[in-house]
């Protein structure tokens, strides 16, 4: 056995549930299974970064939207222009010496005159407003930092006036909901920031920047943060503190397709050392479905949220391959691929390489330094690395996988590398069979999965029931979802998540996609979570989720649960399911029984080889009616949560389209 594979093993060995320090001993008749099957796999789809979990709230701040993203996008989208007061002056969008090369457009504001009429004595100045994604939502009492950089050109220094405001219509000042004056001085750049308490609650807020003397002036790098974001990292709180609550083991970012430029080639890759830098001197991109990344979430901020919320970090790279969605491929009988030349592939071996180095290096180390820069000078102890995303497993692509990977793992032997399966991970498909084939020649730890399936798939198919035992590589089901999300589909998720547990010697990590979509920006659906500025808006899929991530555990008990008169589904499926999970570490017991017919089911329990458990326990049952659907309009479905007393022999009536779980702390 190699070296490089011993360390993988014992990794590999602590997310399956080894561990040398074992709180209590786990009965008889379990087998252990992975104790890390829930996580969170983030991509920037549907707006879920920039006015998403992006706490930023001016949209464009750095003016470098343009119609590659979107045809009619520009510099000036969503800027206008304002002149209150009778002012006078235009725009101009520039790019002679600009703030960073890797942001090379800037608003230049040239003010003929500012209003100065005898009697007036309201609302005045030259400037622009940013209407944010639609419109801002600020709270009365709270405090929001204010950023830019600018220049002044010609003229005097010029007094700005910074203002949150709630527009009141045309012809009328609008109402000021917080403000302050920013002196811009001199003709070099320069940051200026200032720190604004909204007066009341408005959700058709914007930002006003209004140039008080005439002149030439240059703005870049706009922002405008709440000071309360998620552990005071410039992550929306809402939306973190809803994913906190799946309890994830570990996040998979950046992408999906968004890592090797989907439909648009490998020119528009997603490059994680232009992510990591100050925030002006990081270089955007065109998002792959559609719109523009800024790179405010970038690869620090992706690692620190992961250290934040207490997960493993899974960045995914490219290997040298585009997806095979370029210029329309996924329609093509011969779907095309754009593919680096073998001559330059040490440059995407060094992506890897440096990655781990800024991930885990010491500060002295060369990108080790650039984290601590940063602001992060400890090591984010980086373990996984995902190389390549779903991507035709041509021969084009598995000789660029086998030279990363081989080159990867002689100099990183420790890290846990993920393979891909390619899209439609099913018995048959030539890519999965493929992806499979290499994964089993490389004895790589673990090859992602990916299937997008109606309801019917995850209540009928059980195909981890026949997956080899003795398979050296684990399965990463890294992208799945049923494409309703009604209750009937979240319960069928349940069905197939309880399938998957009971095969957690095999499958070691899941992740439900894509996470989030934003009200009037979404691509795909469905999502996990939806949103829009004020409130966050949970799925009934997202609540499977929910109660799978607080249930997890590292020994599964098959025998402790049976259903009488079961329903049996097309397939090797059945419309009941059951588990029961122990936790070792925090003395836990997860009992999880899953009914997704339209019959009452009685369920007998019987935990007698269970010792020391307390007598009252947490139960959590989800249940409503098939067609049931959490939106925008409705939130009809949600847990119920009650303590119940147990017993070691019990009776459960499961109601019709329901799933219960029992949370039983053992002494």
């Amino acid at each position: 056995m190699n070296k490089r594979y011993v360390f993988g093993a014992m990794l590999l060995a602590s997310v399956m549930g080894v561990s040398a320090q074992k709180k209590m001993s786990a009965p008889a008749g379990g087998k252990q299974i992975s104790d890390q099957l829930i996580g969170i796999f983030f991509e920037d789809i549907n707006n879920s970064a920039d006015g998403g979990l992006n706490a930023q709230l001016v949209q464009n701040g750095s003016f470098e939207y343009s119609p590659s993203d979107r045809d009619g996008w520009g510099p000036g989208t969503a800027w206008r222009t304002i002149r209150p007061g009778h002012s006078l002056g235009f725009l101009e969008a520039k790019q002679q010496e600009p703030l960073h090369p890797n942001n090379p457009n800037y608003m230049r504001l040239n003010i003929e005159r500012v209003g100065h009429y005898y009697d007036y004595t309201g609302w005045t100045g030259f400037g622009v407003q940013n209407d944010g994604f639609d419109a801002m939502t600020v709270k009365a009492g709270e405090k929001y930092d204010f950023s830019f950089f600018a220049r002044n050109i010609k003229g005097a220094d010029k007094d700005v006036r910074i203002v949150i405001a709630e527009p009141t219509g045309w012809g009328k000042d609008p109402n000021v909901l917080g403000e302050t004056t920013i002196k811009v001085s001199g003709g070099a750049w320069k940051q200026y920031s200032a720190t604004i308490t909204a007066g009341k609650d408005c959700k058709t807020a914007v930002l006003q920047i209004l140039a008080l003397q005439t002149g030439v002036m240059d703005i870049d790098q706009v922002s405008l943060i709440p000071q309360d974001t998620y552990h005071g990292h410039g992550i929306r709180r809402d939306l973190a503190e809803t994913l906190e609550a799946i309890h994830p083991r570990f996040m998979r970012f950046p992408g999906g397709c968004v890592v090797h430029g989907g439909g648009d080639g490998f020119w528009n890759t997603y490059r994680w050392k232009l992510t990591v830098g100050p925030k002006h001197q990081r270089k955007q991109l065109k998002n792959t479905w559609g719109y523009h990344q800024s790179m405010e979430i970038g690869y620090h901020e992706y690692f620190q949220l992961c250290e934040d919320m207490g997960m493993e970090p899974l960045p995914i790279l490219p290997c040298g391959v585009s997806c095979q969605g370029t210029n329309g491929g996924w329609g093509m009988k011969d779907q095309a691929q754009d593919t680096i030349a073998m001559a330059e592939m040490d440059e995407w071996v060094d992506e890897a390489l440096d990655l781990i180095e800024w991930a885990n290096g010491d500060v002295n180390t060369k990108w080790g330094k650039v984290r601590a820069e940063a602001g992060h000078p400890a090591p984010f102890n980086l373990k996984y690395l995902g190389i390549g995303n779903e991507e035709r497993i041509s021969p084009e692509f598995e000789k660029r996988f086998k030279y990363i990977y081989e080159r990867v793992t002689k100099a990183h032997p420790e890290i846990i590398i993920v393979g891909t399966a390619g899209p439609g991970s099913h018995k048959g498909n030539p890519d999965y069979d493929n992806g499979w084939r290499i994964a089993e020649e490389l004895n790589m730890p673990i090859l992602d999965e990916h299937y997008y399936e109606p309801r019917e798939y995850f209540q009928k198919s059980r195909q981890y029931d026949s997956y080899p035992r003795d398979r050296k590589t684990k399965v990463y089901l890294g992208e799945y979802a049923a494409k309703d999300k009604k209750l009937i589909d979240a319960l069928s998720e349940a069905l197939y998540l309880l399938h998957v547990e009971r095969n957690g010697d095999v499958v070691s990590m899941t992740s439900y996609a894509p996470l989030l979509a934003r009200k009037n920006g979404t691509q795909w659906n469905p999502d996990l979570i939806y949103y829009d500025n004020d409130r966050v808006y949970p799925t009934c899929s997202y609540y499977v989720q929910k109660m799978f991530g607080e249930s997890a555990g590292n020994y599964y008990y098959g025998d402790c649960v049976k259903i009488d008169n079961p329903d049996k589904s097309e397939g090797d499926g059945m419309l009941q399911e059951q588990s029961v999970v122990l936790n070792t570490k925090t003395r836990e017991l997860f009992v999880k029984v899953c009914n997704a017919t339209a019959n009452t089911k009685t369920a007998k329990i019987n935990l007698s080889r269970f010792k020391g458990m307390k007598p009252v326990a947490t139960q959590v049952t989800l249940s409503g009616q098939p067609e049931d659907e959490n939106n925008f309009d409705a939130q009809p479905i949600a847990p119920v949560t009650k303590q119940v007393k147990i017993k070691k022999n019990m009776t459960l009536e499961l109601a019709p389209y329901s799933f219960t779980m029992f949370k039983i702390q053992c002494k």
